[in-house]
């Protein structure tokens, strides 16, 4: 099965492919994960160069606002994750299948 982390980081590369100006709070309310999980698998991300999260506030008063964008890395990093988990389905797949038709009576 494939490690929970990283279907959770192939969610968040999801997600920020989709939306690069959403918010880790957001992020961690749609994927249902905790928003320190999420905010540590961001700095991974932005740490393995698969995420390059720019500023945008410029105002010092304010919360340092970022947006997230995926990088070159990273969008071979979501390719890569994408296809280790389908190649994990399908082998799931097959021996759901090989047990229904192992259990299937002959004839029916």
């Amino acid at each position: 099965m494939i490690e929970q982390a990283q279907e959770e980081a192939l969610s968040i590369i999801k997600e920020i492919e989709t939306n690069p100006a959403t918010t880790q709070r957001a992020v961690s309310k749609k994927l249902g994960i905790s928003l320190g999980k999420t905010n540590y698998l961001l700095k991974e991300l932005i740490q393995k160069g698969i995420v390059k999260g720019e500023s945008f506030s410029t105002n010092p008063g304010k919360m340092r606002k970022l947006s997230y964008l995926l990088t070159p890395k990273g969008v071979e990093e979501k390719m890569r994750l994408t296809y280790h988990f389908l190649k994990i389905k399908e082998t799931e797949y097959n021996k759901l299948k090989e047990e229904w038709n192992a259990r299937a009576k002959p004839g029916v």
